[in-house]
């Protein structure tokens, strides 16, 4: 059974207040139009984390709540988390998973010396 994909938005560029009001009202209508409680809002691409982005992601928790749901943020900044933690203002956070990029081990031999006292 696949889970019912969450809705999401996409927050970028610089918040200002007509943009809050605009992205809130788009939340309140798609948690209404979809009847899910988790809205899911990509800040990857969000501008830099100042207290307008910080205001807005406020204005959008609250917006959510009183739509009977929660936000989300997906992908933040660890900038813009330390500011959310800073002003305290608790956030639920999933970071996207990527692929890791690493060498394959190499081949590692270890050789115990008659004299290493067991382990």
């Amino acid at each position: 059974m696949n889970p019912k994909p969450q809705p999401a938005l996409t927050l970028t560029g610089t918040l200002d207040r007509e943009a809050t009001h605009r992205l809130c009202e788009e939340a309140r209508a798609t948690l209404q139009a979809t009847g899910a409680d988790v809205l899911v809002c990509d800040v990857a691409d969000l501008g830099p984390p100042v207290l307008a982005a910080i205001d807005a992601l406020a204005r959008l928790q609250l917006t959510a709540r009183r739509a009977g749901g929660r936000i989300r943020l997906r992908n933040p900044a660890p900038h813009l988390r330390e500011l959310l933690d800073l002003v305290g203002i608790p956030m639920e956070i999933e970071m996207e998973r990527q692929a890791e990029q690493r060498e394959p081990p190499g081949r590692v031999q270890e050789a115990v010396e008659a004299r290493d006292p067991p382990l």
